[in-house]
């Protein structure tokens, strides 16, 4: 239904721009007992004109926006706005409009310049991670477990020896715990603030993530080198390849080359050489890729290469490769990488953490608490049913009325929503089992909190609340038109016949038009046999019939046409222009129809008509709007819009 907004482009639109935000805003007029305020009409009443080259006077635009409500009030005496399917398409609207009055944009550009700053450098590390534990005491023990082998770094021990010993980092038996220089944009945002905001030189403090404990030890750091473009023909080793093989595969190599540098097309080469699959076919084309993102040697070859230079064939642990050098480009600017930036945050844990931030600050300004009786109950409860299960939750959680929270006019929710949230087969002692009940209050919390203040900023904040409107609005005008118009005159087959009837002079054509179908063949083989089969059909199966027999070979096309409109019909029938040339579909034929002058039936000139009695249908629901809903300006309010 999105896309349907567009009929109230006059009245709706998407800008955020203007507003009506006064201290008052007095009610302009009542249309079917319904207020609608002033700031909401001169919201729409100034965006109209934003989009007009024409601007409307005031009472034009009144005319205009009165309508625009009877029929938004007829889709809710209609009961559109109660459908499942109209609140579900409004609830992704609404979602959508609130996102950005649901974070902290200073926060969200904090990040975005931190990110651009790591873009402009890459930092080369060593790494060292343990596992995660099982419970949240396990995970601080391997915490504290890598605290100690930190300090033994710092105090001497050899970083590779212990890499050696206790990392569980996969990577570890290729590089010893040496990932190299990184680039921002690769690893978890977590991992990348550590690696690129600890001095050179230093080990950093074990962290999490996701993926495990870590630390790292910042080696150096280098400004970014930017990105390159380039092509590459790969010969593959085989597996496990033997010197000999790997000769083999360089003599190849070799030979290809001595192609290029005597004249060949490196692209043209690289489609039928190449044996990189996601490569070759587009003639050896990479994609731009910075520092960090190919097998080092590749990488080397690739940045130190002059613009337009071809290598001579070189070893990675793939094979051969022969790179072509398109260019290089530096770090882009802010404003370039702004985008990218942005799609990298909403994707990773910095998009919670805005969110964090934002409702952090909404708890401090409803004043959100949670019960401090509820630690208390929970324990007492669990000392009394033995242990965390499943019977516990059936029994207690699930029944009881304890309120989790409370914040804003004592709004709340009770424990027993948490009881379908809750994993009963998880194995916690009593404490852990607490700690879980409790950590699992903040989905639930966050989410009344932000609705509570959603609806709240709707009503206080003009803004918002007029955008919304306009939206809901736009939806139901789309659907009751749909309903009392376009589908309406489609649907009212009697109506629009007798219509067509009563006026068919008006539908009458200026010049003949070929009514029929036209017959294209592959060629004139297969239309001389259509010629001669053609009379072995009746007529209310001879399309159908020779569809059935000759199937692609063949096209029909039924059209109403007049001269200068269809080429074929043109030449067939008009007898003006010249043989229409086309490739598929050579050799053509009238298969039925003629010229005639006046349109003979309603489906001749369907189209226009339907449109005509749309407007009919729209003229007699007009008529029936004003009688049914009462309108009340205040005309006093009315002088006030500005």
């Amino acid at each position: 239904m999105k896309t349907k907004l567009v009929i109230a482009a006059l009245l709706v639109g998407c800008t955020l721009g203007v507003t009506a935000a006064k201290i008052k805003d007095p009610v302009l007029m009542q249309i079917n007992g319904k207020d609608v305020k002033l700031s909401e009409f001169e919201y729409l009443y100034h965006k109209n004109n934003q989009q007009q080259i024409e601007k409307e006077s005031l009472e034009q635009y009144l005319d205009r926006f009165i309508l625009y409500k009877l029929k938004v009030a007829d889709a809710e005496a209609a009961g559109i706005d109660t459908t499942d399917i109209f609140k579900k398409e409004y609830d992704g609207y609404k979602k959508d409009l609130q996102a950005p009055y649901l974070e902290d944009t200073t926060y969200r550009w904090q990040f975005i310049q931190e990110a651009y700053d790591f873009s402009k450098r890459n930092v080369d590390i060593d790494h060292f991670m343990l596992r995660l534990g099982t419970n949240e005491q396990q995970t601080n023990e391997q915490i504290a477990r890598m605290d100690s082998i930190r300090n033994c770094v710092l105090a001497g021990e050899n970083w590779e020896d212990l890499v050696e010993k206790y990392s569980v980092d996969p990577s570890k038996a290729r590089n010893k715990g040496h990932y190299g220089y990184i680039r921002s944009g690769v690893f978890p945002y977590s991992f990348e603030k550590v690696a690129f905001t600890t001095p050179v030189g230093e080990i950093s403090k074990p962290f999490r993530t996701d993926f495990g404990i870590h630390m790292v030890r910042v080696n150096q750091v280098r400004p970014d080198e930017g990105s390159v473009h380039v092509k590459h023909i790969l010969k593959l080793f085989p597996r496990n390849a033997t010197e000999q093989q790997k000769a083999e595969t360089k003599r190849l190599a070799d030979s290809v080359y001595q192609v290029i540098m005597t004249g060949g097309n490196f692209e043209e080469i690289a489609k039928t050489e190449s044996q990189d699959p996601g490569s070759a076919k587009n003639g050896g084309d990479l994609p731009w890729f910075g520092r960090g993102r190919m097998v080092p040697q590749f990488e080397q070859v690739a940045f130190d290469l002059p613009d337009g230079a071809i290598s001579q064939p070189f070893e990675t642990a793939y094979g051969y490769h022969i790179v072509k050098k398109i260019g290089k480009k530096g770090v882009p600017s802010l404003e370039e990488s702004r985008k990218d930036i942005e799609t990298r945050i909403n994707k990773d844990e910095r998009a919670r953490m805005i969110r964090e931030a934002y409702v952090n600050k909404l708890k401090n300004q409803y004043n959100f608490v949670i019960n401090p009786k509820l630690e208390g109950y929970i324990d007492k409860e669990l000392a009394k049913h033995g242990k965390f299960d499943s019977t516990f939750v059936a029994d207690v959680i699930a029944k009881s009325d304890i309120p989790l929270y409370t914040f804003a006019n004592a709004q709340s929710q009770p424990l027993s929503v948490l009881a379908s949230r809750l994993n009963t087969k998880a194995n916690l002692s009593n404490d852990d089992a607490r700690n879980y009940i409790i950590s699992s209050i903040d989905p639930i919390a966050d989410k009344q909190l932000t609705d509570y203040y959603v609806d709240n900023v709707a009503e206080t904040n003009p803004e918002l609340r007029n955008l919304l409107t306009e939206y809901r609005d736009g939806m139901l005008l789309y659907e009751i038109s749909n309903r009392r118009v376009w589908k309406a005159a489609g649907k009212d087959t009697v109506g629009l016949t007798q219509f067509f009837e009563a006026n068919r002079t008006k539908y009458d054509w200026d010049e003949p038009h070929f009514k029929g179908i036209i017959l294209s063949a592959k060629n004139d083989s297969v239309l001389n046999a259509v010629k001669q089969d053609i009379n072995r059909f009746a007529p209310d199966t001879l399309t159908d019939g020779l569809h059935n027999k000759y199937g692609t070979d063949i096209r029909m096309e039924r059209m109403i046409v007049k001269q200068g409109e269809n080429a074929l019909a043109d030449y067939l029938l008009f007898n003006s222009g010249t043989k229409p040339e086309r490739k598929n579909y050579s050799e053509f034929m009238v298969l039925s129809g003629n010229v005639i002058n006046h349109p003979e039936e309603l489906n001749d000139v369907k189209g226009m008509v339907t449109s005509d009695y749309q407007d009919v249908l729209e003229q007699r629901w007009v008529k029936e709007l004003k009688a049914k809903y009462p309108v009340k300006v205040n005309n006093k309010v009315l002088k006030m819009v500005k």
